[in-house]
């Protein structure tokens, strides 16, 4: 069995923001090996942020974004369970990332469940009367259509969105803070303006 230094708990907690004892333990049960504990604690924060996804999310941040050249601005509420996490620097610096997501990427919804179902029935009807998806055969349709409204939410909903350049989404960002801060986090809603637009 490998000795746990401080340092390599300190190593750990400086990567991803858990508790010194929970540092602690996941090394002593990778053996002393740091990717394998990141790994540990990634699936025990995981399984914690599933647990805390039900609970009560009054508090937190509204936030303003204003892209430089000031063509393109951005209002964001972001929720989480007290006031004391609202104040954190980890907190606010998501929220800020979350800003400049919605200011580079025009999101219009937060996640599926905000779209408007008259809005999804047009989509789905649309994709369906596509030329490409009538020639398939009939028994295959819905599936083609499922897949093509899923590639379709990746741009239209934040939470499906990929975040900036990395393989993660949006939803996986924040189930990652949920993990480490240990508090319930949900996008409530966002404005964005872009100078010029619906004129």
């Amino acid at each position: 069995m490998a000795e746990i230094t401080a340092a390599a708990v300190k190593d750990l907690r400086e990567r991803t923001g858990a508790g010194f004892m929970d540092c602690k333990n996941a090394l002593v049960e990778s053996d002393g090996d740091v990717e394998k504990a990141v790994a540990v604690l990634r699936e025990k924060g995981l399984a914690a942020a599933a647990k805390k996804a039900g609970r009560d999310a009054r508090e937190g941040l509204v936030s303003s974004y204003i892209h430089t050249g000031g063509r393109v601005g951005v209002l964001i509420e972001v929720n989480c369970e007290t006031d004391f996490v609202a104040r954190t620097d980890e907190f606010q610096k998501l929220v800020r990332d979350l800003a400049i997501q919605v200011a580079g990427m025009a999101p219009l919804y937060v996640d599926t469940d905000g779209i408007p179902a008259d809005v999804l029935e047009a989509k789905k009807a649309e994709l369906l009367a596509d030329e490409a998806t009538q020639k398939k055969p009939e028994t295959i349709r819905p599936q083609i259509v499922e897949g093509q409204l899923k590639k379709w939410y990746s741009q239209v909903t934040l939470y499906d969105q990929p975040f900036r350049d990395e393989e993660r989404s949006v939803r996986d960002l924040v189930t990652d803070k949920i993990a480490t801060i240990g508090e319930n986090i949900r996008v409530r809603r966002f404005t964005r303006y872009g100078l010029g637009e619906e004129l």
